[in-house]
């Protein structure tokens, strides 16, 4: 397997280091330089985040309504069990008695008796672009949410408060989307191979270059589904003997990948630098378990942005362990790329870091690039080695071409390449809007039911604040 920083980890000493790419600028737009000369780097700025806490009989009165939700949870078990309340639920068939079960009645506990009752609110078909405001199609039950009939009524202009549109991208058609149209009637919809046979287009080099030059890296390699991103390279890049070390609010992706790897996975606390560097020292040290043999890799994984807690990676401090400790990084900004940092590089230009300290770049396309699919970037020979053993690469179908020309022509617009003055006025709208637009927003919106329709100018102060 490759080494994303070009050497073996060996109880903390690191072979055949090339160093020779420290000794000079490689950064094509001076931007971490420029940074850190203007005095605009945030590499000794501490990162202070605060989390509101819950009240005392906010916390109570959840558990005691979960628990009372619980409790009915088990007499309507019994009811149905008895035959005296129909169960709606899948059983498994008399037949099939003596078969071992395909699921326990207990891990469907939650979702029968519970979430079944807020059902409704979840899953809501929606029949336009997943804008500020959208269009939802209506839905009723007759069975208590169990199932659902459409009424054919279209409820007009519902706020949304779930896409990850982050940078309002994702779109009705307009003129700018010329370049998208000409590409579905150039390349058709789908590709219909693999990347390894008759699945690479120039349309993917040229977006693999885009990203490259985007994030001031070598090389990069796009797949054509996020969480596959992660979940299918991380298995080929660290396997057994390896060491992950995993922030435990690592999303399902990074778990998953982590697991198929075969590597030993250790969790430390989130955001926790002290945590982190015992696991580190012990690595070092001990090795592995029982033959005390040195690690062949140690790989941290972290995201840009955890999209749950919002908080942001503790990056400077990580890659100050990386060093000292000879490991290697991964790091996620399916969240944080495109939305973060003065020109959307995400967390390595918020903190005006090299991007050679980073071994493994990973991101997705889904939000603030409203397309679909995910990268994988860094060194050259790290790209090389996942075009050949990547199981993505192998198995899976190629970026769609008009997905691949929308991401192209996303990054430009964000990096001013298109030709206007969008990302400029883009960005003066998200200082003018931080300024003066949240007490506005919150003084004139109205959450008093799930249609309430807004005014113009009220969707427009908070289409920049939740997209911008």
């Amino acid at each position: 397997m490759v080494d994303p920083g070009g050497g073996a980890v060996c109880n903390g000493t690191l072979h055949n280091q090339s160093d020779h790419c420290h000794r000079k600028n490689c950064t094509r737009n001076g931007m971490v330089k420029e940074a850190q000369q203007n005095g605009n780097s945030n590499f000794y700025k501490p990162v202070v985040e605060s989390f509101e806490e819950a009240p005392l009989h906010v916390m109570v009165f959840t558990y005691l309504g979960y628990g009372i939700g619980t409790l009915f949870g088990y007499l309507r078990d019994f009811l149905r069990n008895w035959g005296i309340e129909k169960c709606n639920a899948a059983i498994e068939r008399e037949e099939q008695k003596d078969f071992v079960p395909l699921y326990q009645s207990f891990e469907n506990f939650y979702t029968r008796n519970l979430y079944m009752r807020i059902r409704d609110n979840w899953n809501r078909p929606i029949c336009s672009a997943p804008g500020a405001l959208f269009d939802v199609m209506e839905r009723v039950s007759d069975d208590y949410n169990w199932t659902f009939r459409f009424t054919g009524r279209i409820i007009k202009d519902v706020i949304n408060m779930g896409s990850y549109n982050f940078l309002g991208l994702a779109a009705k058609y307009d003129d700018s989307m010329k370049t998208v149209k000409d590409a579905l009637e150039t390349y058709g919809l789908g590709v219909g191979s693999t990347r390894h046979e008759m699945g690479t287009l120039d349309k993917h080099k040229e977006l693999e270059d885009l990203v490259a030059k985007f994030l001031n890296v070598e090389a990069a390699m796009v797949f054509g589904m996020g969480f596959a991103t992660n979940s299918m390279n991380i298995p080929a890049l660290v396997g057994k003997g390896c060491l992950i070390l995993s922030d435990e609010l690592n999303h399902a992706s990074l778990v998953l990948g982590a697991r198929l790897s075969g590597a030993t996975i250790r969790i430390f606390k989130h955001n926790n630098m002290q945590s982190l560097e015992k696991l580190l020292r012990d690595a070092v040290i001990y090795g592995q378990p029982r033959t005390r043999r040195a690690w062949k890799k140690i790989l941290i994984l972290v995201e840009g942005i955890y999209s749950m807690e919002g908080s942001i990676v503790r990056l400077p401090q990580i890659v100050a362990l990386k060093k000292k400790y000879k490991a290697y990084l991964y790091v996620d900004e399916a969240h944080s790329i495109g939305s973060l940092g003065p020109t959307g590089r995400g967390v390595m230009e918020f903190f005006a870091m090299d991007p050679r300290d980073i071994d493994v770049f990973m991101g997705t396309f889904t939000k603030s690039f409203g397309a679909s699919g995910g990268y994988i970037a860094g060194r050259k020979d790290l790209v090389d080695y996942l075009r050949a053993h990547s199981h993505s690469a192998a198995y899976a179908t190629s970026m769609s071409p008009p997905i691949a020309e929308q991401i192209i022509r996303a990054m430009k617009l964000i990096m001013g390449l298109d030709g206007t003055t969008q990302a400029g006025d883009a960005k003066r709208g998200r200082e003018r809007d931080r300024r003066h637009g949240g007490q506005r927003f919150l003084n004139g919106f109205k959450p008093l039911a799930f249609q309430q329709q807004l005014t113009q100018n009220r969707w427009q102060c908070y289409a920049r604040l939740a997209f911008n």
